[in-house]
């Protein structure tokens, strides 16, 4: 994997005649030290229609300075960016074609744009010498390559400030309070390939006024909020191949809203067409959750065990835990990886992105959001009642378990129609969704604890059959068997707030 480094930077705009004010005098600055000019010469790819910049991602390959090599930016929050970096090659390095196949499929990068800057570099440091921020002053030529407004150049000097590694962002703001007094400010662009893509673009055409972009009628606001699902799933293709924290997690959640959304509103989107696609979203939410719920159940029993006193853990109870845990998983993340590498996988990501830009609309899709919205959310919450129904008419035990579960099922699928409509509706539709969420969190923990139970018990005879002791077993038993309990008498309460008359004749009007 490439190496990768969090860019926490700010740049200013400067002129010839800027000069930057002195720095020493900037908090925690003990001294400034001139570290001389170094020359860059950086050639960013992207495709034609520059589908990297729009979503804010930056590939380049750089000659010139300490880091000469292919470069990989992702977003991370204003200014603040994750750098991959890959030795200097003349073709694009493997790691980074994986890291951007959802958003280049079957195009190669192209050169787009070439920035030469010469780099005048003063590092800030503080009393021991160590590196507080890396200053700049970088007096850019850029040149369009590709496409229309080939060869145009453009001109301009910046300023960067770049925090040292680990450093505290509060340090920037110090150091831009002195800045702002010398009369700097900050950039208007976010990057200098952002600039450079404005200033070598061909001048826009005059064009009628275009119409609203705000959601006016049903299908608006659902497709709204589905092209957004399809966009997480997208954006978070490089988060799971990089294995960073929840994004498994956070993309199986977008293909479950996804589906969700297509069974909601069948009378907005064609079935026929959303029903294959529901489908290959099922699938890849089962390749995605291989481990996640075994993931989910390791948390859940060794925060159980931990909390234990150390008197009550009898026996080799976490030596025995991992090697279950272990012995369960298969290996998900070189599963996943060729899950995402798979043609199967790109196909469902082309069928999308056909499925957004010519959306099987319906006709009640041209109605006003006020009347058909409701109708697809409480429909979805009467089948939500109904199971529950089911579900609390049960005694406890196994079929008011697994009625509990379908239930859970039905309270996902309202609460993300009402996230769905929440834009439209208002209040009353958020107020849904926050009401049916409680009931799932509820609904979910008692099922968390039905699959710990059945995974204690097999904890528990493994090891009797060992002839190790199972009494840490049985009291972990016994502690999921009083959250279920709990779990039980806290639900008619919790789907009673729900369930308000009020709170549905709200979500009608």
């Amino acid at each position: 994997m490439a190496d990768t480094k969090r860019e926490i930077e700010r740049k200013y705009e400067a002129t010839d005649a800027t000069r930057l004010p002195d720095l020493s005098r900037v908090a925690g600055v003990a001294r400034v030290e001139k570290r001389g000019v170094t020359e860059l010469d950086a050639v960013y790819y992207d495709t034609a229609d520059l589908r990297l910049a729009s979503h804010s991602l930056t590939l380049r390959r750089r000659t010139g300075g300490a880091d000469a090599g292919w470069h990989l930016k992702f977003p991370v929050a204003t200014g603040i960016r994750d750098e991959l970096h890959e030795p200097l090659a003349d073709t694009l390095p493997p790691s980074f074609a994986a890291l951007l196949r959802s958003r280049l499929r079957h195009t190669e990068p192209a050169p787009v744009v070439r920035l030469l800057s010469s780099r005048d570099v003063q590092h800030l440091n503080d009393d021991d010498g160590a590196l507080l921020a890396e200053v700049s002053v970088d007096t850019v030529l850029a040149e369009r390559l590709a496409g229309e407004g080939a060869g145009t150049t453009a001109t301009w000097t910046e300023i960067e400030v770049e925090l040292a590694d680990d450093g505290d962002p509060a340090f920037l703001d110090a150091v831009e309070k002195r800045l702002r007094k010398a009369g700097v400010r900050p950039s208007e662009s976010p990057s200098k390939l952002a600039r450079a893509l404005a200033e070598t673009a061909p001048a826009p055409k005059k064009r009628a006024k275009p119409k609203t972009d705000e959601p006016q009628t049903t299908g608006d606001h659902v497709l709204t909020y589905v092209r957004k699902q399809i966009r997480t799933i997208v954006d978070l293709d490089p988060a799971v191949r990089r294995d960073l924290p929840d994004s498994v997690h956070k993309m199986r959640v977008a293909t479950r809203r996804l589906r969700s959304a297509f069974k909601t509103y069948r009378r907005i989107l064609d079935r026929e067409v959303t029903d294959p696609v529901g489908a290959e979203l099922k699938w890849l939410a089962g390749e995605l959750g291989v481990d996640r719920d075994q993931e989910v159940l390791d948390q859940r029993l060794g925060d159980r065990t931990e909390a234990l006193p150390g008197t009550l853990v009898l026996g080799p109870v976490r030596g025995r835990l991992k090697v279950w845990s272990a012995a369960r998983r298969t290996g998900s993340r070189r599963r996943i990886t060729d899950v995402l590498d798979g043609k199967r996988y790109l196909a469902l990501l082309d069928t999308l992105d056909a499925l957004a830009a010519d959306p099987p609309l319906r006709p009640a899709a041209s109605r006003a959001p006020a009347k058909e919205l409701p109708r697809a959310v409480l429909k979805d919450y009467e089948k939500l009642a109904r199971r529950m129904d089911h579900a609390l008419e049960h005694p406890p035990g196994p079929e008011r378990d697994a009625a509990m579960h379908e239930a859970r099922k039905a309270a996902k699928r309202a609460r993300y129609a009402g996230d769905a409509a929440g834009p439209a509706l208002g209040k009353p539709a958020k107020r849904f969704a926050k009401r049916v969420k409680a009931v799932q969190t509820v609904l979910g923990d008692h099922q968390d604890s039905v699959v710990a139970r059945d995974a204690l018990r097999t904890l528990a005879i493994e090891a009797h059959a060992a002839g190790e002791t199972t009494f840490t077993w049985g009291l972990l038993y016994g502690h999921e068997e009083a959250t279920a309990d709990a779990r039980e008498r806290e639900l008619p309460e919790v789907w009673a707030r729900a369930s308000e008359p009020v709170l549905r004749a709200d979500l009608k009007h």
